[in-house]
C-alpha cells in the first residue's frame, strides 16, 4: 500500500473541491459513509461544517476517521 496521498474531487455546498488523503483514509472514510447510509459528499460536508476555520479539510477528515475507528 502506498503512503502517497490520492486526490479525489468532492462537492461541498455546490462547489467542487479536491482533497488529498492516503488510500487507507479514503477506504475508511468510504466505509464510514456506507455504514451511516450517507454519500461521501454528505459525510465530507458534515466534517467540513464541524471543523475549525484554521484546520484543512484533509486534516479534519483524517481526525474524523481516527475518532470513528478508535471510539474517542
Amino acid at each position: 500500500m502506498s503512503g502517497r496521498p490520492v486526490k479525489h474531487s468532492l462537492t461541498l455546498k455546490g462547489h467542487r473541491t479536491s482533497v488529498s488523503l492516503e488510500a487507507a483514509f479514503w477506504d475508511a472514510f468510504r466505509k464510514i459513509a456506507v455504514a451511516r447510509g450517507q454519500t461521501l459528499n454528505a459525510l465530507a460536508a458534515e466534517v467540513d461544517a464541524g471543523r475549525e476555520s484554521d484546520v484543512g479539510l484533509a486534516s479534519a477528515i483524517r481526525v474524523f476517521v481516527l475518532k470513528q475507528l478508535t471510539d474517542f
